[in-house]
């Protein structure tokens, strides 16, 4: 390249994935074949529309590429209707509340500090801004989600549209209890499976559909692929008797978005195809199996795991009572080259920027190659610099660990920049 400072700072980039271990849940590894479809020509095009109405010329492969994005994430969620074309897993629900509902309307989302997202009613995002949201959370004593208590604030509330999703709930969610709360109330049911998506279609998590309306999901994280939104829904709207494909195709353009980012989608469909491949399968069991045994071991390092396990990819293990701010831990483990982000627990105390969790997850370490003993093994050496924070000799050890690690598990080797 000639410029030469974006070219050293990329190749630091790599070279900092290659080297260090993520736990971050949201985190993975796309394909080569994903990462080369991103950097084509394709990102030249400008096609607003969808495949066939277009607003401009030229868009013959594009609309080819696109139509096979769409075929394939239809059959991979066994969905009625996709539209591929979200930017990310934010406007993807942007969308989607865009779509079903105007200003003002009642959204029931899932409380940020026990699993949600910011997108599922935050005071300080678009959606909370936007639209009347009360919330739900979890059992303060199981810290499971309660459905009566869900059922009774619906039931109160009325809402329009009924949000299940995690971001940090690390057990399964039974779409199939919010589906009849939402018929109670006559809701949309949403299901944003952005983290769980790579486990659904493995069949290592029960299914949105038939349950929900619509379904929302990022196209990283658990299912690997190119960081981009993905929404899929029935072909009705089973509240007002309509088109509700359409509906969203709408709240997605022209509603908000315009062009959307070809080279994206060529790369969704690549990770689609990768995703129907049975070593995928594999993959996700593997996610599973790896997520217990850190958070086992987590248990057995005498550090707490919020709801005490996980059924999916993640946890969250409470810090409080090691006298340690969080946001010290994550720089820290960020020196050691492991990389974690500090989550809020359920009824924190503590505010966001500095909670009183850490989340942790499997998905990128899987992709590596560990297996469950190497998973556990990563989980000690966290809860070691957790208990013996600013020992400088638990330090040096636990970076020669990675350092093994990272060598024995490698990452993007013959990847050429």
């Amino acid at each position: 390249m000639k410029d030469e400072k974006i070219q050293d700072l990329i190749q630091k980039e790599i070279s900092r994935q290659r080297d260090g271990l993520v736990l971050i849940p949201s985190e993975n590894y796309a394909s080569p074949e994903v990462l080369a479809a991103m950097g084509t020509p394709l990102s030249n095009k400008y096609s607003e529309g969808y495949p066939g109405k277009r607003y401009y010329g030229g868009n013959k492969f594009i609309d080819e590429i696109e139509a096979l994005a769409v075929e394939r994430a239809k059959k991979l969620f066994n969905a009625e209707h996709a539209n591929v074309q979200p930017h990310s897993g934010s406007q993807a629900n942007a969308a989607v509340y865009l779509a079903l509902l105007k200003p003002g309307d009642k959204i029931l989302g899932f409380d940020l500090k026990a699993g949600g997202h910011l997108t599922h009613g935050s005071p300080v995002n678009f959606s909370g801004l936007t639209y009347n949201f009360a919330f739900y959370g979890v059992n303060p004593k199981t810290e499971l989600i309660d459905f009566s208590e869900v059922e009774k604030i619906a039931l109160e509330f009325k809402p329009k549209l009924i949000i299940v999703s995690t971001t940090s709930y690390s057990r399964i969610l039974d779409f199939a209890k919010f589906s009849a709360i939402a018929k109670k109330v006559n809701a949309y049911l949403l299901g944003d499976i952005a983290h769980i998506a790579g486990l659904v279609i493995a069949a290592e998590h029960p299914h949105p559909f038939p349950f929900c309306d619509v379904v929302t999901t990022t196209t990283h994280k658990t299912l690997r692929g190119p960081r981009g939104g993905l929404i899929l829904c029935k072909e009705k709207d089973e509240i007002t008797g309509g088109s509700l494909a359409q509906k969203i195709d709408k709240g997605v353009f022209p509603g908000l978005q315009g062009g959307p980012m070809d080279h994206i989608i060529a790369a969704k469909a690549i990770c689609f195809l990768e995703a129907m491949q049975p070593a995928f399968k594999k993959y996700q069991r593997q996610i599973i199996l790896n997520a217990r045994a850190m958070a086992e071991e987590f248990k057995k390092q005498g550090i707490r795991v919020v709801s005490g396990g996980t059924d999916n990819h993640l946890m969250v293990i409470d810090i409080s009572s090691f006298g340690v701010e969080s946001k010290k831990i994550q720089d820290g483990l960020n020196e050691l080259n492991i990389y974690v982000n500090r989550n809020t627990i359920p009824n924190d105390s503590k505010p966001p920027y500095n909670p009183s969790g850490i989340r942790v997850g499997s998905p990128a370490i899987t992709t590596r190659g560990l297996k469950e003993k190497d998973a556990a093994l990563v989980a000690g050496l966290v809860a070691e610099f957790i208990k013996n924070f600013g020992d400088k000799n638990v330090k040096i050890k636990i970076k020669q660990e990675v350092q093994r690690l990272v060598k024995k598990f490698p990452i993007y080797n013959n990847f050429k920049w």
